[in-house]
This record gives C-alpha cells, sequence and structure tokens, in this order.
C-alpha cells in the first residue's frame, strides 16, 4: 500500500461534475492498493498519516501533525500509484501489481476508518470512478508513505 500525502489548504474531488468530497485545511490522501496488501497494513499506514508531523509549530518547524492542528483529510482511491516504471512496454507502465477493486475496496475502506478512529474528520472520493481532484497545496508539502511489508 502507498499513500501521497499533501498538504492542503483545501481540496475536492468531482464526479461527474458533483462535488462528492471535500476537506478544508489538512491532507489530501491518495492511496493505492498493491495485490499482497493486509487490513493491518492499512490501519498501520493511516496511524502514520494521523500522527505524520508536517504541519508548522509557532517557529515554522514541521512538529504538528493532523490531529495536532484539528485539520480533515480527503482520501482518494488511485491504482495508478502502484505503477511499475521499470517494467514498462515503450512508455506504458505496467499496473500488474495494483490489487483487483474487489480486495482494493475493501483495504482503502478499512484506511479510511483507521483514519476516523485517530479522531481525523475524513471525506472521500468515490471507488473505481473516474474524479476531478482539486486542490491548493500548502507548501508545498508533498509525502509518499509505503506500507511496512507484513510481518514487520
Amino acid at each position: 500500500m502507498r499513500v501521497v500525502v499533501q498538504r492542503v489548504s483545501s481540496a475536492s474531488v468531482r464526479v461527474d461534475g458533483a462535488v462528492v468530497g471535500a476537506c478544508g485545511r489538512g491532507l489530501l490522501v491518495l492511496v493505492g492498493v498493491a495485490q499482497d496488501d493486509t487490513e493491518q497494513q492499512a490501519g498501520a499506514l493511516a496511524r502514520r498519516v494521523a500522527r505524520l508531523r508536517i504541519f508548522p509549530n509557532a517557529d515554522g518547524r514541521f512538529d504538528r501533525s493532523l490531529q495536532d492542528v484539528g485539520g480533515e483529510a480527503l482520501v482518494v482511491s488511485q491504482f495508478t500509484l502502484i505503477a511499475d516504471g521499470a517494467r514498462q512496454k515503450g512508455a506504458r507502465p505496467d499496473f500488474g501489481k495494483a490489487a483487483r477493486p474487489a480486495v482494493a475496496a475493501p483495504l482503502v475502506e478499512r484506511f479510511v476508518e483507521a483514519l476516523r478512529a485517530e479522531g481525523v474528520p475524513v471525506q472521500t472520493g468515490v471507488f473505481g470512478a473516474y474524479m476531478a481532484v482539486e486542490l491548493v497545496n500548502d507548501g508545498p508539502v508533498t509525502i509518499v508513505l509505503d506500507a511496512a511489508p507484513p510481518g514487520r
């Protein structure tokens, strides 16, 4: 499982022109699920995101988490995060390691549930839909996190 976390002033996601999820100050979290990912990894990664210290303190240093600032999260599934560019044929990346929707959708939902359990208000996109994501990246600050392999 891989997430791309972007610190935002605001973010929203539209499906067929209608806003289906939005957040104010907080994080836009793009979530990609690989074939062998587990519920435990989804929960652990959500806890890492909630506690990730990428918001400034009074001195401007990264020392506050989403929980500390009372921020919100917008979670959007994105299977393309699992692309393997090293195994591409021509210019097309290999998406073979991405989990099928029947596996990925419940793990994205588990990630969302775990983030909510950490006290974070969460809205989401629509799994599998063609989505238009808009954001105001604050900083900009963008962090990529991968789930620890099972058993670690």
